[in-house]
């Protein structure tokens, strides 16, 4: 991997930067639509080609449960598996395994878990989960972390985050294959001096990149901002930034705003499945009675193949006909959208004007239609 940044705002800590890795070169802020089993649900990979920015995510947790690594090695990796060209980055399933609660047992050597598929046990390590990311094959993987639940005391935060950077650690001794990067994750809950604490210890092993996990997941705006802002003040400027799974558009404005390179999440997927679509002027449920004699396209000016070809009242009527084309429109419309945004937002940054974009974004999306 090499990571050239390539502007710094004058005003704030907004960057953008070029990140080449074996399956192309990204062009930073960038997005990563998630296919957490190896496919973005409801588009063929042709067509995600044009719809990502040369890279996506998937999930080792998911992939090691079904199809199995070893299956995924067997077939040439993960790229030769699902046929698609670009980068891929696997999560190393540690949310996934701390969201099964009552399924799962913590210990200094890892976590054991009861397959939310089968009921089968299974133990994740720092070892064993840098074995099955080998053997996935992505491009860019994640050390093993504790993702603390929200709300957690500051005694658990600081024990968890501890236990973090000593699997980290370990992932960083195992991890030996140089065709991959490994980013490590800093974690504290919603407490800024934990978060500047982790990040601190995260750096002192020494990864290619730093992820900064366990936010989004039931605190405040204003708590995320405060703890991602402790995170970044201590991580490297020449290193990636990555903020994993906070993708709302206003998050991703503020969060660029913060220093923040990469982000991941599954709502333009996840939404445009329930038929929330994403516009410049706010979000709009395509499946609401007004749209019904709609004959505009999702979002007049976007050249996405959905409303290049399609009106608001078409897509409403494939919803409420239960048709599949509903959900494969729609996710493509806003899968278009998020490429847009990010274009949108690194070219303010390069000509130096990202609070005046910002601010007008903000303006526009937030003060536009919102329907729930």
């Amino acid at each position: 991997m090499i990571f050239e940044l390539q502007f710094l705002s004058s005003e704030i800590d907004a960057r953008a930067g070029r990140l080449c890795l074996p399956h192309g070169e990204l062009l930073t802020p960038v997005f990563m639509p998630v296919g957490t089993r190896a496919t973005v649900k409801g588009i063929m990979n042709d067509a995600l080609e044009e719809l990502a920015s040369g890279i996506i995510l998937s999930n080792a947790f998911h992939l090691y449960l079904r199809p199995g690594a070893d299956l995924i090695e067997r077939a040439g990796g993960i790229h030769k598996f699902m046929n698609w060209k670009g980068n891929v980055l696997t999560d190393s399933g540690g949310y996934q395994v701390f969201s099964l609660s009552a399924l799962r047992r913590i210990s200094e050597e890892g976590v054991s878990f009861q397959s939310p598929l089968d009921g089968s046990y299974h133990t994740f390590t720092s070892e064993r989960v840098m074995e099955i990311e080998r053997q996935i094959g992505a491009d860019i993987i994640m050390a093993f972390d504790e993702c603390s639940p929200y709300p957690c005391d500051h005694d658990y935060a600081q024990e968890s985050l501890e236990r973090t950077t000593r699997w980290a650690a370990r992932c960083r001794r195992e991890f030996q294959d140089d065709t991959q990067t490994l980013f490590g994750i800093v974690q504290g809950s919603i407490y800024p001096d934990l978060r500047l604490e982790s990040a601190r210890q995260i750096i002192d092993i020494g990864f290619a990149g730093y992820a900064v996990g366990g936010l989004s997941v039931g605190e405040s705006k204003r708590e995320m901002l405060l703890a991602l802002a402790a995170a970044v003040s201590a991580l490297p400027v020449d290193a990636p930034r990555y903020l994993m799974g906070v993708g709302l558009p206003e998050d991703i404005i503020n969060c660029v705003a913060g220093g923040i390179d990469m982000f991941d999440c599954v709502l333009p997927a996840r939404m445009g499945r329930n038929g929330t679509v994403f516009t410049m002027q706010g979000r709009l449920n395509i499946r609401n009675a007004v749209y019904a004699e709609d004959y505009r396209p999702i979002e007049e000016g976007c050249p996405c193949p959905a409303c290049q070809g399609y009106s608001r009242a078409y897509v409403r009527h494939l919803f409420k006909c239960g048709e599949m084309l509903a959900a494969i429109l729609a996710t493509t419309h806003n899968l278009a959208f998020y490429k847009r945004l990010m274009q949108d937002i690194r070219q303010a940054i390069l000509e130096d004007a990202f609070s005046d974009y910002a601010a007008d974004f903000l303006g526009g999306y937030l003060g536009g239609t919102y329907e729930k």
